[in-house]
C-alpha cells in the first residue's frame, strides 16, 4: 500500500484539491438557473474538479 501511495501522491494529491476547488466553486458561484451540467449539484462539481485535479497532478510528477 504505500509503494502504491508513494507512486500516486501526486494524482491523489491533486484530486483533493481539485474535489475542493469544485465543490467551493459550486458553493461560491454555482448555476443560479440549475440547468448546468457540472455546477448545479455539489456531487457533479466535486467530482469533476477532482477529475480535473488528479489530471493536473499528473504533470507533475516525477518519472522514475
Amino acid at each position: 500500500m504505500r509503494k502504491w501511495y508513494k507512486n500516486n501522491k501526486t494524482y491523489l494529491l491533486g484530486a483533493i484539491f481539485g474535489a475542493i476547488c469544485g465543490y467551493l466553486y459550486w458553493q461560491l458561484i454555482g448555476c443560479a438557473s440549475g440547468t448546468c451540467p457540472i455546477t448545479s449539484k455539489p456531487l457533479n462539481s466535486t467530482l469533476f474538479g477532482a477529475a480535473l485535479g488528479a489530471l493536473l497532478g499528473g504533470l507533475f510528477k516525477k518519472e522514475d
